[in-house]
């Protein structure tokens, strides 16, 4: 089945890594692993009503949800061609609400999400989840003391970069470091706010995919303080490596998080902005060994029950493939 996938132009911007892009360009590679002809098109320059109206009737189209969420086109483009919105973070845009009720389907990234977008009216049968996969990793066994704090995201008031800066001041008299990475001009006056705060902290700025293994290899702890996250990317790569983490709990976090078999957390939920809870949760975490350790060994057991990146375009291509035609009609779109 030929495929077509509508993304944003900055997809492959180094400068501005987001889980969205990731998982766009992983579903892609995965679709045509699958054996689907994969046909992409960038909206930003071109836009979305450009693009859609040079596709063929019935076609099959995989839209961003940051694409599609701004524009109403759509709604009208839905009639004729056969649409599925990959939703990676509800109340992206004004037409969100018109668009998704009027597509074929819709995938979001997390159980959370779909909650979310059910919540609009649109029919059951056509909201699906397809997680983000995960790449396995060695498992990372962490220094003795716990001491290397890692963050991940870029660097927003979504992602709570606020609060935990001020959770780390209450934990001044402690020993740790902190390595905060993500794009750093996404909102220019609250990093230089942050920067004026930051004292031990250190904001990288975005890294490439083998950085950042190497920083997650020398990591203890991943935090992830965010007000708004649709299922947490970095929290779930993050657990893949066995890392523990404390987040916030808000959206698809406890989904990310999960737990064992017995119920144990990898880490521990914290109230979204509560700078207060998440420095208590640090200063627990520095402080004793023995929950180091249960962590570190629920970690350890949760790698093993997250998704991988061809599952998640199995159940992708599932979705693609029920709301296909039998037969895709191969002429020229409108002009």
């Amino acid at each position: 089945m030929t495929v077509h996938v509508v993304v944003p132009d900055a997809v492959d911007d180094p400068r501005r890594p987001s889980g969205g892009n990731v998982y766009d360009r992983r579903l892609v590679a995965g679709l045509a692993a699958l054996g689907h002809e994969v046909r992409e098109h960038r909206v930003g320059v071109v836009d979305l009503g450009t693009v859609l109206a040079r596709l063929p009737d019935g076609a099959p189209v995989l839209v961003d949800g940051l694409v599609a969420s701004t524009t109403s086109a759509l709604v009208e483009e839905s009639r004729r061609l056969r649409v599925a919105v990959l939703l990676h973070m509800p109340g992206s845009g004004p037409a969100e609400p018109a668009v998704l009720r009027a597509v074929a389907a819709v995938v979001t990234t997390s159980g959370w999400a779909r909650e979310r977008v059910l919540e609009l009216g649109v029919p059951a049968d056509r909201v699906h989840v397809a997680r983000p996969g995960v790449d396995p990793g060695p498992l990372v066994t962490g220094s003795a003391d716990g001491t290397s704090l890692l963050c991940v995201g870029p660097l927003t008031p979504a992602k709570g970069y606020d609060d935990l800066v001020a959770a780390l001041d209450l934990v001044r008299d402690l020993d740790w470091t902190c390595r905060c990475v993500g794009a750093l001009d996404l909102a220019p006056g609250y990093v230089e706010t942050l920067r004026a705060r930051a004292g031990r902290i250190e904001l990288t700025g975005p890294l490439s995919a083998a950085e950042l293994d190497e920083v997650r290899s020398a990591s203890d702890l991943v935090l992830a303080p965010s007000h708004r996250e649709s299922y947490g990317m970095a929290l779930a790569e993050g657990l893949a490596r066995g890392l523990p983490a404390i987040v916030s709990e808000v959206g698809g976090h406890p989904e990310a998080l999960g737990s064992t078999d017995d119920g144990s957390l990898p880490g521990l939920l914290v109230p979204v902005g509560d700078p207060a809870a998440l420095a208590r949760a640090l200063r627990a975490w520095l402080g004793d060994a023995r929950l180091r350790a249960r962590w570190r060994a629920a970690a350890a057991q949760r790698r093993s029950s997250l998704g991988t990146w061809a599952e998640t375009a199995h159940v992708v291509a599932g979705v693609l493939n029920r709301i296909a035609p039998a037969v895709v009609l191969t002429g020229e779109g409108r002009t």
